[in-house]
């Protein structure tokens, strides 16, 4: 790697992409399993949909020279046409077919008039003037025709985009699986929410979240015992691991007990990024064992250890499940000035909120401490300053990252 040991985030990003590689595709079920799995194929359509033309409403199907547009018309009708059960003759001059919603339309039909605008006595029926609204048919193929792509490979399956691939006839999806994780925090300070703490240990407040966050992300984590300041018993964690993805928390910066690095020195790590020019966050590290599994290191503090997972761990867990990675930011303009920035590139936590004539603004919080998991909670994005920005003025335009709220 370069000599140059503190990247830009740019240049860290790429580096850490470039290393993902989706594990083979397999094929799922289109049920509960296949939510929020990336497709490995574009998915087609078996059929036209609607196969037929429909009927939009209740009513009767009338041929185009069934319905006078001056006066009303009586008309016989022949038959009904159902969802499910449609009308199996055709329909001719003087002749109306009681139709509902969904139903296919008899053959000759050209308009649906709606249920009332229609007087029924037995099995006549008179109907209105022609209502120019109409004709109340939805053409067959109108949502999608047989053959056409409806969803390209690489994109993620939503419950809409279920609907979609079960509407093109598709039982069974080709996928990418989800990403296998795993987490490790790492220092003596550190206990479990819940256990019992000495006054001198704090809870691990990051690994929870991470676990959360990578599982809406679409990883599959799971989170290891943490694991205090012992060389030997994080490479031990980390070497037992069965993930294609291990993320260090804490343990890498440059103290005495900072040894997320040197222990996985001993099990061959290939250093990829040693440092990023961000703030918080410039301790995050990047890379690859012997055996091909990826390690991310990210900060203790929660703050830190959570901006830098939107910047690297999102967009690498997109990329290991198949999909384009890339941040969805987004515009809005200050609500507050901005002093100038330093020579990092700074991701302030920030709330949103809409002008009363509908203009986004952004409100960075007043403390920034990458230790605050207050600050965190209360934020709706991440705002991002260039390094050496020049200050900012109330109303200036700014970049944010939204963050997965509510």
């Amino acid at each position: 790697m370069s000599s140059a040991k503190l990247m830009t985030v740019e240049a860290a990003r790429a580096a850490v992409l470039a290393h993902a590689r989706p594990r083979a595709a397999m094929k799922v079920k289109l049920d509960l399993d296949a939510l929020g799995l990336v497709l490995a194929e574009p998915v087609t359509a078996s059929r036209d949909q609607p196969p037929f033309d429909a009927a939009a409403m209740d009513g009767y199907a009338v041929t185009a020279g069934g319905l006078s547009e001056t006066s009303p018309t009586t008309l016989r009708v022949i038959g009904e046409s159902a969802a499910g059960h449609g009308f199996a003759g055709s329909l001719g001059d003087g002749e109306a077919v009681r139709i509902f919603t969904g139903a296919p339309c008899p053959q000759g039909s050209a308009f649906v008039v709606p249920q009332e605008l229609a007087t029924r006595n037995g099995d006549q029926v008179t109907l209105t003037p022609r209502d120019q609204s109409g004709p109340y048919i939805r053409n067959r193929g109108a949502d999608f025709r047989s053959g056409e792509v409806l969803l390209q490979g690489g994109v993620r399956l939503d419950p809409w985009r279920l609907s979609l691939c079960a509407a093109a006839g598709r039982g069974e999806v080709q996928v990418r699986p989800r990403p296998r994780l795993a987490i490790l925090s790492t220092g003596d300070e550190l206990v479990e929410a819940g256990q019992a703490a000495r006054p001198d240990q704090i809870f691990d407040s990051g690994s929870p979240a991470l676990t959360a966050l990578t599982r809406l992300w679409g990883a599959d984590p799971v989170r290891l015992r943490p694991a205090g300041d012992d060389v030997t018993a994080i490479a031990a964690a980390v070497e037992g691991a069965k993930a294609e993805l291990m993320v260090m928390i804490g343990g890498a910066s440059v103290g005495d007990h900072d040894l997320a690095k040197p222990a996985l020195a001993r099990l061959g790590l290939d250093l990829r990024v040693e440092s990023v020019a961000v703030r918080p966050g410039k301790p995050t590290w990047f890379g690859v064992l012997p055996d091909g599994r990826l390690v991310l290191g990210l900060p203790g503090n929660p703050a830190s250890a959570l901006v830098c997972a939107e910047l690297f761990l999102r967009p690498l867990i997109e990329a290991l499940s198949g999909a384009e990675p890339r941040l969805n930011l987004i515009a809005a303009q200050l609500a507050s000035p901005l002093p100038a920035n330093g020579p990092r590139e700074h991701w302030m936590r920030a709330t949103l909120a809409h002008r009363p004539d509908g203009v986004l603004t952004a409100l960075p919080l007043k403390d920034q401490d990458s230790s605050l998991v207050t600050v965190f909670a209360a934020a709706d994005a991440l705002l991002m300053r260039p390094a050496n920005a020049p200050a900012a003025a109330a109303g200036e335009v700014a970049t944010l990252l939204p963050l997965m709220r509510r």
